[in-house]
């Protein structure tokens, strides 16, 4: 048998790619003054990547800095 957590990734990652399948319109993303429209198929994998980057920047910083004292 192969490794579960092969197995449950390929799963997470087929419903992935059908869900973004299934979210093809386009969306008006309004950020302050801007106003982008876009694909949701392109904007759902953007916002998620930079999910990541944000937490795992969060969790290098955060670890190598002192711990936060509350008075």
């Amino acid at each position: 048998m192969k490794n579960p957590k092969i197995i449950v990734s390929l799963v997470l990652a087929i419903l992935f790619v059908i869900f973004l399948l299934q979210n093809t319109q386009v969306v008006n993303l309004r950020f302050y003054f801007w106003k982008i429209s876009m694909s949701q198929i392109i904007l759902i994998p953007l916002v998620l990547i930079l999910g990541f980057v944000i937490g795992y920047v969060v969790a290098k910083v955060s670890k190598k800095g002192p711990p936060l004292k509350l008075k």
